[in-house]
């Protein structure tokens, strides 16, 4: 069964199984902290409402039966234990059958999620953590080798995750074109970090070779990924390198990070123990490892059938990154396994913000009396440094960006500042701090204003990483219409 199990790739099946693990930790710690304020059974789109006009077959889900936030929380919960027991290595210390076990119930369990998550989870990295959840589900224990198989469609996933975000670019905007695309991108990305105004400020032709790194890594190392060794370890390598690049200048969620991760599947024990086998000791002397047993038949029909199926739903993505109009992130069952990926086909050239006041005055005329609603990771104050939240995903933070750009889904936002008239804690708690501690504002409003990096001069005379000027107003000053009064009780006869 040498063509089936390999032993040189044990320490990549660690490595795919705690990483995807860990994301997985870090995509429900997220959900209890923000899923019950943005889809709760209070929140800004309730997902009682969506399953009542969208169903099980388009969206299969655990909340398609019954959705409350207690339910939510404890699923979630069970979750990041198990997701805890396989970073450190429990489920994979048992038969094959336990690690399978285990990544099938965090698969079906985000896979609810997601599918009742509507516009605030409608993100690419959404899909690619249930596709990588599934797969590796099938890695099996360390009682049997490594599946080649599954190893080989880990690749294809990396490639068409790399390859499919390089066509993309190239379709897309002419500034991938002209290599100009991250003159701008630095500073107009959806979240900057603390790194990201030093490197916008970097020579034009230091951003020209980023765009030239970038086409090379994305349009090309993707087919060494199936290349003899160590050719695709080398591959692999360089896309981890460029991923880096991308977690040190910005805040992607886990994307960067899963990515990492998924390129593991070309790396072999001899290239890892070669970078660094001395610093883990699981990277120990092949001849002390112990050998792994023999394949179980019901193992190997398992995998064999896993990936024949696999096989059949790529073909629509493959035809996808043929297409002259290929999909960006797109999903072609309700299951989301085997998707089409891609990001930044264009980039905008201007950054705008919406930015969200309140005030406490009985009528908004003085433009004193409002005070503005910071979020936790998108620009607001000019002089607050970004900060680094990936691979937290920061949901309102990522929507209000979209906002900005003029997205046509605006009834999460609409019901977002009814929730700031009225003081909800649990929509408040997504931000990072509230301006009114003592009660609601009367009248909310959102501005929106164009912001850019203050220059080095701008930036050592008035302390600030942004420079800001008003575009217009996205939404008029607001108030809660009165509430009727109650009642006149019946007279007494």
């Amino acid at each position: 069964m040498k063509w089936f199990g390999t032993g040189d790739y044990d320490i990549a099946r660690q490595v795919l199984q705690r990483g995807i693990a860990a994301i997985f930790l870090i995509a429900f710690v997220s959900a209890l902290a923000q899923f019950p304020a943005l889809l709760g059974e209070n929140g800004l789109l309730p997902v009682r409402r969506f399953t009542q006009v969208v169903s099980m077959r388009r969206a299969p889900s655990l909340f398609q039966w019954r959705y409350s936030d207690r339910l939510l929380r404890l699923v979630a919960w069970w979750c990041v234990l198990l997701a805890a027991s396989v970073v450190l290595g429990l489920p994979q210390a048992g038969p094959a059958w336990l690690p399978m076990l285990v990544f099938l119930v965090l698969f079906g369990a985000y896979l609810s999620i997601v599918n009742v998550g509507q516009t605030f989870y409608a993100f690419g990295w959404e899909s690619l953590l249930v596709e990588a959840g599934f797969i590796v589900a099938f890695l099996g224990s360390d009682a049997v080798a490594t599946p080649l198989p599954i190893l080989l469609f880990l690749r294809w996933l990396v490639f068409r995750l790399e390859f499919g975000a390089g066509l993309i670019k190239i379709r897309g905007g002419r500034e991938w074109r002209d290599l100009t695309a991250l003159f701008y991108h630095h500073e107009t990305q959806p979240m900057p970090n603390p790194v990201s105004w030093f490197v916008h400020h970097l020579p034009r032709w230091f951003h020209r070779g980023e765009v030239l790194g970038n086409h090379a890594v994305q349009l090309l190392l993707p087919f060494l990924l199936f290349a003899p060794q160590p050719v695709a370890s080398i591959a692999a390598g360089i896309i981890v390198l460029s991923q880096l690049w991308l977690v040190l200048t910005g805040n992607f969620a886990w994307l960067n990070w899963i990515t990492i991760v998924l390129a593991a599947s070309a790396v072999d024990d001899a290239s890892f123990r070669w970078l660094g086998g001395w610093v883990v000791p699981a990277l120990r002397d092949p001849a002390q490892m112990e050998a792994p047993g023999e394949q179980p038949v019901w193992f190997v029909v398992v995998v064999l059938a896993v990936t024949a199926l696999l096989l059949v739903l790529s073909y629509w993505p493959a035809r996808n990154l043929l297409r002259r109009r290929q999909l960006m992130n797109a999903s072609f069952n309700p299951f989301h396994l085997v998707n089409a990926y891609g990001a930044f086909g264009t980039v905008t050239k201007e950054r705008f913000e919406v930015v969200v006041e309140g005030s406490a005055d009985e009528g908004p005329r003085s433009e004193d009396g409002w005070l503005a609603y910071e979020f936790r990771g998108k620009p607001g104050a000019v002089g607050r440094l970004p900060g680094q939240f990936a691979p937290y995903h920061l949901r309102l933070d990522w929507l209000m960006w979209f906002l900005a750009l003029g997205a046509r889904d605006t009834r999460w936002f609409e019901v977002f500042l009814a929730r700031l008239l009225q003081g909800d804690r649990a929509t408040l708690r997504l931000l990072a701090g509230n301006p009114f501690p003592d009660g609601p504002p009367r009248f909310v409003r959102a501005r929106v204003f164009r912001y850019r990096f203050s220059t080095p001069a701008e930036r050592r005379a008035g302390h600030v990483w942004w420079v800001r000027t008003e575009a217009g107003v996205l939404v008029p000053p607001v108030t809660l219409p009165p509430q009727a009064p109650p009642p006149a009780p019946p007279p007494h006869g």
